[in-house]
């Protein structure tokens, strides 16, 4: 059981894919927070902002996880508007 509360019925290959890739991390906490995320935004993102998701979806949970707790700054070169958004959502979830 992954978790998701979104069909991947109606998005093409890639979304599809990075929905998947959002639910099966490894670590449970990053399968929550990308998940959800996917599971709200994932239909909206323009091309552009699938190339950045796709990118931060290659960043291994060990760094990603500090960084979107807070406990690590995040770095200039990964710091963009998706990421913004994955920020955004994971301040209003609850646990």
């Amino acid at each position: 059981m992954t978790g998701t509360t979104r069909s991947s019925e109606g998005l093409d290959a890639r979304r599809r894919k990075l929905l998947f890739r959002s639910w099966h991390r490894g670590m449970r906490e990053m399968d929550l927070i990308l998940g959800g995320f996917a599971d709200a935004q994932i239909h909206a993102l323009t091309s552009d902002e699938i190339d950045q998701y796709e990118r931060l979806l290659d960043i291994p949970d060990t760094e990603f996880l500090p960084m979107i707790t807070g406990e690590r700054p995040v770095p200039a070169d990964i710091d963009c508007s998706v990421l913004q958004k994955i920020l955004a959502s994971r301040r209003s979830m609850t646990f």
